[in-house]
């Protein structure tokens, strides 16, 4: 039997019709069709799948839906506005950060994470929040540089 579940994705109220055991990842991709989010490990240990849950990055594979009611979610296709990249979108093309681009939406969105969290991270503490999130083809430089490059260009915002 279906319920409704409410709550917000990527600055919309969404009521969606679930069984209620499906994974937040499930609903994103195949309910909602928002396949910016990747399907990878399905047990939350390589990052592909992170989105922001009320603005703190989440595994979105070991979510289950009913643990987001009322709650704001934001996907990878909500970070950009009016046609314009966000500047962390912007910082991972910059720097080449997104060699196959599998990895790339989690790995963006978990970053984001920690910018809001601290707008001004050092190298090691950018290195300690993003180990959760692999990269299979090893651009682990390259988007240590992109956060910072985004760091600095969301505080010129600030």
């Amino acid at each position: 039997m279906k319920k409704p579940i409410h709550f917000n994705l990527n600055h919309k109220e969404i009521t969606v019709e679930v069984r209620g055991d499906e994974s937040l990842l499930t609903v994103i991709r195949e309910y909602l069709d928002h396949t910016g989010t990747k399907y990878s490990c399905g047990l939350g240990q390589c990052g592909a799948c992170t989105v922001l849950v009320d603005k703190e990055p989440v595994q979105s594979c070991i979510t289950y839906i009913e643990d987001v009611v009322g709650k704001e979610i934001i996907t990878i296709e909500g970070l950009s506005a009016d046609g314009f990249l966000h500047p962390i979108q912007k910082a991972f093309v910059s720097h080449d950060s997104l060699q196959c681009g599998f990895c790339t939406p989690g790995m963006i969105m978990n970053a984001y994470g920690l910018l809001l969290r601290d707008p001004k991270p050092t190298r090691e503490k950018i290195i300690s929040e993003m180990e959760g999130n692999l990269c299979r083809c090893g651009s682990y430089n390259r988007i240590i540089d992109a956060i910072q490059t985004a760091a600095i260009e969301m505080n010129k915002k600030m």
